[in-house]
């Protein structure tokens, strides 16, 4: 938990922190991602999207595309669902933490699974290219790599923050894992199968899921060291 070292008596402010803080991330994640979703709808053709392309095929080259074929598969649904199987083992089984942490990790991987599923299904964009070798099938919008990457990366980055790990390591540990979901992400505009606006409205829905999740979660821990004190 975040919080577990506060007094009591400052709870209040910090769960009101907490919410509002959350809230605001929240709020402003799903009004870009509801901004672009708005364009994607009415088909417009984003510059962005443009100048990313135009880009990245400037600087790329076979030894790159591999490297970045690669690390697509750190976002894929068998790696992401096998990483979290793993990591549910070790908090329900291994861990002292909280079997809440158990459910809302579950939460978040089936939650952002099933919202990304629906809205592929509900703006109906088409890839740049279809790739089966990479995932690059169905639907483009949002992408799905990147919102199970930083709902997946994100939870462990989470964990590493209120664990008991050294501050260093944490730096250490945090700063792969923010750099791997990020290439996760871009990883899928090099080798051809989304659009930067599918990366960047994948970022911004798993984002504010994963806040959410974090949120429900350290509110249902005070809760319950609430309880235990009383």
């Amino acid at each position: 938990m975040i919080f577990k070292n506060i007094h009591p008596s400052n709870y209040s402010k910090v769960s009101i922190a907490l919410i509002l803080g959350g809230f605001i991330t929240i709020g402003t994640a799903f009004f870009f991602f509801f901004s672009l979703a708005e364009d994607v709808v009415e088909n417009e053709q984003f510059m962005i999207d443009k100048m990313a392309t135009r880009l990245i095929s400037s600087i790329d080259n076979p030894t790159l595309s591999g490297i970045m074929g690669k690390i697509t598969e750190a976002g894929s649904v068998p790696w992401i669902a096998t990483g979290t199987v793993l990591v549910l083992v070790y908090l329900f089984f291994m861990s002292d933490k909280s079997k809440w942490f158990s459910f809302f990790l579950l939460v978040n991987m089936l939650g952002i699974s099933g919202l990304t599923k629906g809205l592929k299904l509900l703006f109906e964009r088409q890839r740049p290219d279809v790739l089966e070798q990479f995932d690059g099938t169905g639907f483009s919008f949002p992408s799905g790599h990147s919102t199970g990457a930083i709902t997946f990366y994100g939870f462990l980055f989470y964990l590493i923050v209120i664990s008991n790990l050294n501050k260093r390591w944490k730096i250490i540990i945090n700063t792969i894992l923010g750099m791997l979901t990020l290439t996760v992400a871009l990883s899928r505009i090099f080798i051809g199968v989304h659009y930067l606006t599918d990366i960047l409205a994948g970022l911004t829905l798993g984002l504010a899921w994963l806040l959410i999740c974090i949120m429900a979660l350290e509110l249902m821990l005070w809760r319950q060291r609430r309880q235990r004190k009383a």
